[in-house]
């Protein structure tokens, strides 16, 4: 039973709070016992970072700043009135995909085991129509949803959400990285990545992937660009997790732009998989064995771990080179999106009867405009102008004094010599 469908109990949004943090972790534990995937996981592991920031995180978030939205959720809360309890039957993690934060990734979606996440009236649906109200600077929202899920892909397509690519994630195993690090790849012109090269992967991004993906991603210069704020809470988060991070770039000289990226972040105590992002122009597939074995390179100076990948339906050369490899896959992934132009079914506009509307309608009072006066009423000859001058009480005169005063007019030359 959904928790709105009971008269003695209510349910609430609002922002998270610390004292949430434990009934959190227990709906993660409950949920993977159900439903185990690979998201759930790296949700679990920021939630112990987020635990031990989280005064330096909510302060953050009053007031703009780069790190505003670093843990931007929301909770479900059941309020029994009979017992005045309170419980947390839901929790949703959304963020900013793209520095001008017109697009918003929903990164995490979790109810109680009893609720129905498929129920259109149910918690699920209830936290996603908030974040839709209350954010209103986001014009398009996407999600990533393991495709076995099929209560949380029912969800999303109530909300309009369409597929946009099917992600699927790979673990290379530490015997094959060391197998991958014998090879000495040949790369004269890998570089180190900073601000100043953030044109270049702007023109790799939108190289590497289909029109509609780049129209829904809407990155720009800014995205690749590392702030100062933002690369102290890298060094912060890594210095703490035990990580470090390593990025660079294949540079052609004479197209003069970036035909490859990597991005590493290392665990250094080997508590959990060392994780890579990997950009390859389309012309030049010929660079994923050569990346792949520099990274392999990196990653054999800190203790033997596995790494973690993802591939796009549209980049066959990488899932045909990881396959051979014998890569294992981890997650199979679909990624959606929604614009925000998409008409939902409003429950309180259904209720809404035709002669309330008319009820509502009431004539607006306006002040008449004064128009310009017409070209067919102004005067033909200054003599007519000069009458109506001398006479300007008679709004209307007679036709036997227009024809008198044309009479006269008429001869001028007579009236002179009279004179």
């Amino acid at each position: 039973m959904s928790a709105n469908s009971s008269p003695t109990t209510k349910l609430s949004i609002r922002p998270i709070q610390h004292r949430d943090l434990e009934a959190i972790e227990s709906l993660i534990i409950e949920n993977a016992e159900e439903k185990p995937n690979y998201l759930s996981v790296l949700f679990k592991n920021q939630l112990q970072y987020v635990r031990r920031w989280f005064g330096v995180l909510k302060v953050l978030s009053l007031f703009p700043n780069p790190l505003r939205h670093q843990f931007w959720a929301y909770v479900a809360e059941q309020i029994d009135s009979d017992t005045n309890e309170l419980s947390v039957q839901g929790l949703i993690q959304v963020a900013p995909f793209n520095s001008s934060r017109t697009t918003w990734r929903v990164e995490q979606v979790l109810v109680h085991p009893q609720q129905s996440l498929g129920d259109p009236q149910g918690v699920g649906s209830q936290l996603l129509r908030h974040c839709f109200e209350s954010i209103w600077e986001a014009r398009t929202w996407m999600i990533e949803v393991n495709i076995h899920q099929k209560a949380t892909l029912a969800l999303y397509r109530q909300h309009g959400f369409q597929p946009l690519a099917e992600m699927t994630y790979w673990s290379l195993s530490p015997e094959l990285l060391q197998e991958l690090a014998e090879d000495i790849p040949d790369l004269p012109n890998l570089l180190p990545m900073s601000n100043a090269d953030a044109h270049l992967l702007y023109q790799l991004d939108c190289v590497s992937m289909p029109p509609l993906l780049r129209q829904v991603y809407d990155r720009h210069i800014q995205d690749f660009k590392v702030g100062l704020l933002n690369s102290f809470g890298r060094k912060v988060q890594n210095w703490y997790g035990h990580a470090e991070m390593t990025r660079g770039y294949v540079f052609e000289p004479q197209r003069k732009a970036a035909i490859g990226h990597f991005e590493l972040t290392l665990c250094k105590d080997g508590s959990r998989p060392h994780q890579a992002r990997l950009t390859v122009h389309p012309a030049y597939t010929w660079l994923y064995p050569k990346l792949l074995s520099k990274m392999a390179q990196i990653t054999q100076k800190y203790p033997p771990q596995a790494l973690e990948l993802t591939s796009a339906d549209y980049q066959h050369e990488r899932q045909e080179f990881l396959e051979q490899l014998k890569a294992e896959r981890v997650e199979h992934t679909l990624l959606m999106s929604r614009s925000v132009w998409h008409k939902i079914r409003e429950t309180k506009l259904e209720k809404l009867q035709f002669t309330e509307v008319l009820q509502n309608l009431q004539a607006v009072p306006r002040t008449p405009i004064p128009s310009r006066m017409s070209m067919l009423q102004w005067p033909f000859n200054s003599v007519q102008k000069t009458s109506t001058l001398e006479q300007p009480t008679e709004s209307n005169p007679s036709p036997e004094s227009s024809n008198q005063t044309s009479n006269n007019s008429s001869d001028p030359s007579e009236n002179g010599h009279h004179a």
